[in-house]
């Protein structure tokens, strides 16, 4: 059998207010050209298919049409479990339809874990077992209880992580032992952070649980997985330099970060007693720069890249020691009938002027939740003693608004 791994569309995601349906089309007829070459059997999408809990349009409609797309190839099934980004209660609305076109929707933790462990043929023998486990939030293996500590919420969540995997593929593998052919490899699916796990600069990647301690080692997975299918970090990688625990990463850059990273997809080649892992480059749909010096280093990479006829979409920050004014005009007068776009432009020194303050970052757009509240703390002279509680407590507010389900009733 051979299965593609692939997780983190983000459908729907814009840059700088740039929307990116054109990337996101390309990159999908794309896959399907692979999955024909490559003769797929199953597509594994390892959550995080939209940016947000409420996609427009446009991103479901590209998402109905490929699949669309998938269920008249050679491609038998497949199987897309719920990110962080998801809503679970919108990616399930349609999931009665979409199996009669073989494709498999887990959005949440249900009762039954039998929900979660699917067993995929080729309609006259079994050819794998996939557990389907979907990002699990801290509602779904951790109950609250009065007076933890941040530590024990930390321990009894992975604790839960740790218990719904162990259960979910002991099921597996008493699936397979009830079948004639006990070499059925069992694939597991997974959104999570992971320790040591690299993420990139601007890349959007989100704390999942509230503690530095949740992030999850691979110990937690049990020895029975031939090959894991992560999805959270848009960065390709190995868990615990394992080659048969990865993530795929995003298939486009999600930031300027991510600019120069070589994304891919990842080809898992299923056989009794063997598995063969292959890496498939994805090509770049649209160049992004980032261009970072004081005002000649700016200049002269931007005419470099007018003489070489570029259409990238540019990220400026200017780091020079002199106060200049004119640096979108200036950049403006170079880009003039060129292909390239200009998606922001950083002059700290300027900011820095104006707003007379020894504030780095003045723009809310540049700030996250985490150092918003810092601020915040700083505006209101809160002593240090105190903030650790305050911290911990609103990051627990910010992870349930970031969990709440908003199309679910």
């Amino acid at each position: 059998m051979r299965i593609l791994h692939t997780s983190d569309w983000h459908l729907g995601r814009s840059l700088y207010g740039r929307k990116r349906y054109d990337e996101f089309s390309a990159f999908l007829d794309w896959l399907m050209v692979i999955i024909e070459q490559e003769k797929i059997n199953a597509l594994l999408v390892a959550g995080d298919v939209f940016d947000t809990t409420t996609p427009s349009h446009r991103a479901q409609s590209l998402y109905y049409r490929f699949l669309c797309q998938v269920a008249a190839s050679c491609c038998r099934h497949v199987v897309v479990i719920a990110g962080n980004h998801d809503s679970p209660s919108f990616l399930e609305a349609p999931r009665e339809l979409l199996k009669i076109l073989n494709v498999h929707v887990i959005g949440a933790v249900t009762e039954s874990l039998e929900d979660e462990v699917l067993l995929l043929s080729d309609g006259q023998r079994p050819e794998a077992i996939v557990c389907a486990v979907p990002y699990l939030r801290d509602k779904d293996v951790r109950t609250a209880m009065p007076g933890e500590t941040i530590d024990d919420k930390n321990r009894h969540l992975l604790d839960g992580i740790r218990k719904h995997y162990e259960n979910v593929c002991a099921l597996a593998v008493q699936k397979r032992a009830s079948l004639e052919d006990t070499h059925v490899p069992i694939i597991a699916m997974g959104h999570l952070f992971t320790a040591g796990g690299t993420t990139m600069d601007g890349d959007g990647v989100r704390e999942l649980y509230v503690g530095s301690l949740a992030h999850i080692e691979k110990s937690i997975f049990p020895s029975s997985i031939d090959y894991l299918a992560l999805g959270h970090l848009h960065v390709p990688q190995k868990v615990g330099d394992e080659d048969h625990l990865r993530y795929s990463g995003s298939p486009i850059p999600m930031g300027f970060g991510e600019a120069n990273q070589q994304k891919q997809v990842i080809v898992i080649e299923a056989k009794p007693n063997d598995l063969g892992i292959k890496e498939i480059s994805v090509p770049c749909f649209q160049p992004l720069v980032r261009i970072v010096g004081a005002r000649q280093d700016i200049v002269n990479r931007l005419q470099q890249l007018v003489e070489e006829h570029s259409n990238a979409w540019l990220e400026i920050e200017y780091t020079g020691q002199e106060v200049i004014g004119d640096l979108r005009a200036v950049v403006d007068e170079i880009l003039s009938g060129s292909l390239m776009e200009v998606r922001r432009i950083k002059n700290r020194r300027m900011v820095d002027r104006i707003m007379q303050t020894v504030v780095e970052e003045e723009m809310l757009d540049d700030l996250n939740e985490g150092e918003v509240f810092v601020r915040c703390l700083d505006a209101h002279d809160i002593p240090e003693e105190q903030r650790p509680i305050l911290t911990d407590c609103y990051q627990e507010i910010v992870q349930s608004l970031h969990d709440a389900d908003k199309q679910a009733e």
